[in-house]
């Protein structure tokens, strides 16, 4: 009888000749508008806050390895991944000691402790900011950039306005026009405000088949449909999916490979109920945001989402027997 081994990888799994390096590859050029739009509308503190970020990531995942005599493991490029998400999920009012502080943290104890890419149970970047929002009154401090200038003013965000759940809002003058909606020309962090750059990450990802268009438009599409309910306005509706960071969390975090259900099933249920407790928290709760808590609650909620969505084969059974 011959002997074969078997050899058990963690995720990501891939089935073509795909790499983890590769996927991050991509993700990181999908990133690239969104970085663009950040120091165009944001300026240079934009700039030094995601430098900041992917050094930190990058430095703290090498010392890691260095100190812990493992396999290098920064050429896989997922640090750099995690230090741009980061910076893209804090505004400018975030000093660089309290980036570097998130970074540390998103790489050495959600990410290296639990055994590196592929064995964390959560979000690196999502799970930072989370830790920020706790530590630092800074991340909840935002500034509205003027239209094509480079002066900033301290402005509540459009989510924040959108708070009082009245529709009086639509019609006080304190929120952006639409168009800028889009183009990003309002309070929030970095890299959540221009939706048309991450749009374009979104369609890069997508016709790279890095991920499925409609797994993230899942995700947007039960935010849009709840609120719709809620208030009865399609414009209310189109200002809570277009504020706050909705589209980036959609697009790159609930999207990421290893924390998310590895079927396709999985990923839709995984980014509609994110889109469910978004909801909650934003109506029901006294903060505005709910996109990061969203994705990481599910994130732990992960592994029961693969048990109920697997794959049963023909003829098999589906009580796991």
């Amino acid at each position: 009888m011959e002997h074969y081994d078997l050899i058990t990888v963690s995720s990501p799994h891939f089935h073509d000749n795909s790499s983890s390096r590769g996927i991050m590859l991509d993700v990181i050029l999908a990133l690239l508008p969104a970085v663009g739009a950040s120091i165009y509308i944001f300026g240079i503190k934009a700039l030094w806050l995601i430098l900041t970020c992917v050094a930190s990531c990058v430095a703290s995942e090498w010392i890691f390895d260095l100190c812990t005599k493992k396999k290098e493991t920064i050429g896989d490029l997922s640090a750099v991944v995690t230090g741009v998400l980061l910076a893209l999920n804090l505004g400018t009012e975030v000093s660089l000691y309290e980036a570097v502080i998130g970074s540390v943290f998103a790489i050495v104890f959600v990410k290296c402790i639990f055994g590196g890419l592929g064995k964390n149970f959560a979000n690196p970047a999502i799970t930072a900011r989370v830790f920020m929002l706790i530590a630092f009154g800074s991340v909840t401090s935002f500034v509205n950039p003027q239209l094509r200038t480079v002066e900033i003013a301290s402005s509540a965000t459009p989510l924040a306005n959108l708070a009082s759940h009245s529709l009086d809002v639509l019609s006080s003058g304190v929120l952006p026009p639409i168009k800028d909606m889009l183009f990003g020309f309002h309070g929030g962090t970095i890299g959540e405000t221009c939706i048309i750059a991450l749009v374009i990450g979104w369609i890069y990802l997508s016709a790279k088949k890095v991920i499925k268009w409609y797994v993230p438009a899942s995700f947007i599409a039960t935010v849009y449909v709840l609120f719709l309910v809620a208030t009865g306005s399609p414009l209310f509706a189109l200002y809570e999916i277009l504020s706050g960071g909705l589209f980036l969390g959609a697009i790159f975090m609930a999207t990421d490979y290893v924390t998310t259900p590895i079927t396709v099933k999985g990923k839709v249920v995984f980014c509609v109920c994110c889109g469910v407790i978004t909801f909650i928290i934003r109506r029901f709760c006294s903060l505005p945001e709910g996109v990061s808590f969203s994705i990481l609650i599910m994130n732990i909620l992960t592994p029961f989402i693969e048990k109920l969505t697997h794959n049963v084969p023909l003829g098999g059974s589906n009580n796991g027997k």
